[in-house]
């Protein structure tokens, strides 16, 4: 199967994939193509965000744009037409099922919503390369008989997806809240997950659209307070691409509410999962890493790191890799359907990293067998990539171990929450001089707060205990880098 589908012998659909982590629905971050661009095979048409990553989405043909099917920044669900392609370009008019979809855009049913037989399964598949077709067909609105009036609707619908109002029609009626004949309300799919996000019930909302459609603004207007008055926005100093509808800000509002998706959302879901599902302990320890942080001055200077960045963070990456391999109890993971433990032989060591999306935790494959010149090619691929925002969802998977470095932002230490099916993580604290007690004396000394958050199920207080004596002892005295390994 493929995400494309043949509107005629000349225009060619192309399907919002599954990136195979079955995944529902994404949303457009990004178009790098517009109506007329010419297009080649395998070229990157656009970027979508999932609940784990961004992902580009390459075509799986030669061509010329026909139409975009959705702006940037709607979600649309797996399966749903994005863009159409015209791959014979000059060879005639364009047929009118390519030009406009005959019917709306419709969204999944969820349980019990589908009529008729069940739905094609998904087959998860490789990015670009599509999932198995299934029917998209609207149920019929009741009372709605008249083929004008569809064709109305769906000019609408199509009007708005180009980012174009529909010509306005005084109602005959007054309009009404909720749906028509007591269905469901009128809405297109990036409308209804609007109203989702906002806790907006569509049954409530007065449409003002076409035909009784229900639009952002209405979505907007019902979520408003009813007695505010909305701000005239600056004058922008140049053109600007026109964006989503952002939520209505007022003299008097005193909230801003941001719909929570993507790959926010699913940082939520697991941490909340896992704060309730591990019991945490998290012990701490205060060290003097000076030596450390000499050692760090002489490799940037080593020939055999040219390169690769070098920073204390490499150190710390390594000392942790040294205190598994002595203490490898440590790395495992709680299989619950199971009830096992399962023990890990190898190490794929995270990183948490902030990115403009939310943070994230890309992991080293197979950390344990790496060089430090290894180690340290591999930290700053991770980081570039994810700053970026062009981390895998491969890349995310299957982590044991990871290290946060919370140091970075001038904080001192935290008690931070496990990545979910790990079994440790390592929180970094600020290096700073500090007065110390160094061979009878105090000294100014570079000292940093370290602190190990550990799945109680997996580890006791001894294990974890050693583990975080063996970091400390080591950025303490890096020499033992040598001698324990």
């Amino acid at each position: 199967m493929t995400t494309m589908t043949e509107t005629s012998a000349r225009f060619r659909e192309f399907k919002m994939p599954d990136v195979g982590e079955g995944l529902t629905e994404a949303e457009i971050l990004k178009w790098f193509v517009q109506p007329g661009d010419t297009v080649t095979d395998g070229q990157v048409v656009c970027e979508v965000e999932t609940a784990k990553a961004a992902v580009e989405l390459p075509i799986p043909f030669d061509g010329v744009v026909h139409e975009l099917r959705f702006p940037e920044g709607t979600t649309v669900g797996v399966g749903q037409v994005i863009i159409a392609i015209d791959v014979a370009p000059g060879s005639g008019d364009a047929p009118a099922s390519a030009a406009a979809p005959a019917q709306e855009p419709v969204e999944a049913a969820g349980p019990g919503e589908g009529d008729g037989d069940a739905p094609k399964g998904r087959t998860p598949v490789l990015v670009g390369y599509g999932v198995a077709e299934s029917s998209t067909k609207r149920r019929p609105r009741k009372g709605a008989s008249a083929a004008p009036e569809a064709a109305a609707v769906a000019a609408a619908v199509q009007a708005e997806l180009n980012g174009h109002a529909a010509p306005a029609a005084a109602p005959s009626v007054p309009a009404q809240a909720g749906a028509p004949d007591g269905g469901r309300p009128l809405a297109k799919p990036p409308v209804r997950k609007l109203a989702k996000d906002l806790g907006i019930d569509l049954a409530t909302v007065v449409p003002t659209g076409k035909d009784g459609i229900i639009t952002r603004e209405d979505v907007h207007a019902a979520a408003a307070p009813a007695a505010t008055t909305p701000v005239a926005a600056p004058a922008p100093s140049q053109a600007a691409p026109e964006a989503p509808a952002a939520a209505v800000v007022s003299d008097s509002a005193r909230e801003t509410r941001i719909p929570v998706k993507g790959v926010r959302k699913a940082i939520a879901q697991a941490m909340v999962g896992s704060a309730f599902t591990a019991p945490h302990v998290t012990e701490f320890v205060t060290v003097d890493v000076t030596r450390t942080m000499k050692l760090v001055a002489e490799l940037k200077e080593d020939k055999d790191m040219a390169g690769v960045r070098v920073n204390p963070l490499l150190i710390i990456a390594k000392a942790l890799l040294v205190a598994i391999k002595r203490n490898p109890e440590v790395n495992a993971a709680w299989d619950e359907a199971n009830q096992e433990i399962v023990r890990k032989h190898y190490v794929n060591l995270g990183i948490a990293a902030a990115t403009p999306r939310g943070l994230i935790v890309p992991n080293i494959k197979d950390a344990h067998d790496q060089t430090l010149p290894q180690l340290a090619a591999s930290l700053g691929e991770l980081v570039t990539t994810a700053r970026d925002g062009k981390t895998s969802p491969a890349a995310m998977a299957g982590g044991t171990v990871t290290i946060t470095n919370v140091g970075v932002f001038g904080v001192d230490t935290g008690t931070p929450i496990l990545n979910p099916g790990e079994s440790a993580i390592l929180a970094v604290g600020a290096i700073k001089l500090q007065p110390w007690v160094h061979k009878g004396k105090v000294k100014p000394r570079q000292v940093t707060t370290l602190a190990l958050s550990f799945d109680h199920r997996l580890v006791d207080g001894e294990l974890g205990s050693k583990v975080l004596a063996d970091v400390a002892a080591i950025l303490e005295q890096p020499k033992r880098l040598i001698t324990w390994a």
